[in-house]
């Protein structure tokens, strides 16, 4: 059996524009160059308002989860009533077993 040398190909990734070289014979990836990571383009004269808008996100998802801890305790309240009444509503019965569809 002959192998046929035929040239690695370069490919671009259409997603993240990393660089592949792929064995088109093998199928397999030889080699992967990341692509170089962007800068942010921040200015450092709106780092204060930045960092403002930073805090006040902090302070409004802490707010939403000192609310959501304030209703944990009514929904599981309400949840397990109406476990109850749904429990109260059935009749009670022998779990039915593998052993007694035998």
């Amino acid at each position: 059996m002959a192998k046929k040398n035929t040239p690695p190909i370069n490919v671009t990734c259409p997603c993240c524009q990393a660089k592949l070289v792929v064995d088109p014979e093998l199928a397999v990836v030889l080699s992967h160059e990341a692509p170089p990571k962007a800068v942010p383009d921040v200015d450092l004269s709106d780092t204060a308002r930045l960092l403002k808008e930073e805090e006040a996100r902090r302070e409004e998802k802490f707010r939403q989860s000192v609310e959501y801890e304030k209703k944990k305790s009514d929904v599981f309240d309400r949840l397990f009533e109406e476990g109850l009444k749904k429990a109260k509503d059935k009749p009670v019965e022998k779990p039915l077993r593998d052993f007694d569809l035998d």
